[in-house]
């Protein structure tokens, strides 16, 4: 084995190892500040409709009545058994709320992404190369004001300006109830199932109710990817490289697109398992402003409920999301640079 891969197997392993003390650190913390809040569950689905002795034996089915530190160490063993835990207040596993509410979250989400990529990248670069003109100016402008404005203000601005510029268009929800009732779940991702149903009809109508949840999301991305890719463009632009190509008698605009523009995506990459985490959190908070049927908005609906055996199974999911995103990019970021390996 060369010593190029000999280091890139080193390297996947370390990395895949340093997965277990950070998904202990995160489970940790979600259990004990869970349960730091006042009350529990069982009292907050149940009390006011139950007596405290049938409270008290929901209590000790769920083991709600067991030392605290039992508690932790079965929660523990659940969830490296892939089980996330049992909701209290409507008494499903977590575990299938993830499945039929998941394919709405990831379609939020990639599109967001698709969308935040395809604008945020030309306009980084963009940036980058009339770095201090009006033109840089007003872009850097517009990042920031995408990434600091509320998304949940940005929604509501976006369905007042829908509603009166387009009326009729879809505001709230991932389709019409026709639509959701029609096509029958496969994937339990609506879009794939009524592109598999070979029903453009339906698939154009959930296409169209993804606009606007995809967009207000894909802005906040918008403004990170803008001022990732502007700052590495501009130190690309300073490289030996850059300098020679011109020597060549290569045109600013090639300078830039195929040496500037693919050196400064190095970087870009291995911030995205962060920005996968910045997607999930703005993901709930979108969900809840169009009334979204995904994990989000469920999450705010169990943290409404006050059932955290929810809400912990739902956050640790995330978690689990974001520390295999964040240990698939530091991959691809190795086997694009090698001198990350070392």
């Amino acid at each position: 084995m060369s010593s190029g891969s000999g280091s890139l197997s080193r390297y996947i392993l370390v990395r895949i190892l340093l997965i277990i003390p950070m998904l202990w650190v995160v489970l940790t913390m979600v259990f004990f500040m869970l349960r730091v809040a006042p009350g529990d569950p069982v009292s907050a689905a149940f009390g006011g409709r139950l007596s405290e002795e049938a409270l008290n034996v929901r209590r000790e089915a769920l083991g709600l009545d067991r030392p605290l530190i039992v508690q932790y160490l079965e929660y523990l063993g659940q969830v490296a058994r892939g089980n996330f835990g049992t909701t209290v207040s409507d008494n499903r596993q977590v575990i299938d709320v993830i499945r039929d509410q998941g394919g709405a979250t990831l379609t939020l989400t990639v599109g967001a992404f698709l969308f935040a990529l395809a604008v945020g990248l030309p306009l980084g670069r963009l940036a980058g190369r009339y770095r201090d003109t009006s033109a840089d100016a007003g872009i850097r402008i517009f990042g920031v004001v995408t990434y600091a404005a509320p998304i949940f203000w940005v929604g509501i601005m976006l369905v007042l300006l829908v509603v009166e510029l387009f009326p009729g268009w879809p505001t709230s929800g991932i389709a019409t109830p026709i639509t959701i009732f029609t096509i029958q779940p496969q994937t339990h991702i609506l879009l794939v199932d009524s592109i598999l149903a070979g029903d453009s009809t339906a698939t154009t109508d959930v296409l169209k109710h993804h606009v606007l949840p995809c967009f207000t999301l894909g802005l906040l991305l918008c403004g990170v990817i803008i001022r990732l890719v502007r700052v590495n463009v501009i130190q690309a632009m300073k490289g030996d490289y850059v300098e020679a190509a011109r020597a060549r008698g290569i045109s600013e605009r090639n300078v830039v697109r195929r040496h500037a523009f693919r050196n400064a995506l190095v970087p870009v990459i291995t911030v995205i398992g962060l920005l996968v985490a910045l997607t999930l959190g703005g993901a709930v908070l979108t969900e809840r402003t169009f009334n979204w049927p995904g994990i989000g908005n469920e999450l705010i609906q169990y943290l409404n409920a006050r059932d955290y055996i929810a809400v912990q199974g739902l956050v640790t999911f995330f978690a689990v999301v974001v520390v295999l995103c964040s240990l698939a990019v530091d991959i691809i970021n190795a086997l694009i640079d090698p001198r990350v390996r070392y």
